[in-house]
């Protein structure tokens, strides 16, 4: 069954808002070096979320759901990467 107009309208925004989400922290954290305001452990929940939101899109053969949720894993594991890295800095 092929997902109406509406619903494939709002799957897509619903993508790009959620990949996009990440780009204001990443780009603050980059910017001030320092990324001592990020949890630790909402960043590693989030991108365990979406390892598992995008195994469960492979797994129920969604390709949408598999290339946003990647999308949002690399974005929100960008967000991670630079806070174990700001915080050696700051040791």
């Amino acid at each position: 069954m092929a997902a109406s107009p509406a619903a494939v309208a709002v799957g897509v925004a619903a993508a790009l808002l959620s990949i996009s989400s990440f780009a204001p922290q990443m780009l603050k954290i980059w910017k001030q070096g320092n990324a001592s305001s990020v949890s630790l452990r909402t960043c590693l929940i989030t991108v365990a979320g979406f390892t598992c939101w995008t195994l469960y899109g492979a797994l129920i053969g969604a390709w949408p759901v598999v290339a946003s949720n990647l999308a949002c894993l690399a974005m929100s594991s960008g967000v991670l990467v630079m806070k174990w890295r700001f915080d050696r800095k700051a040791s």
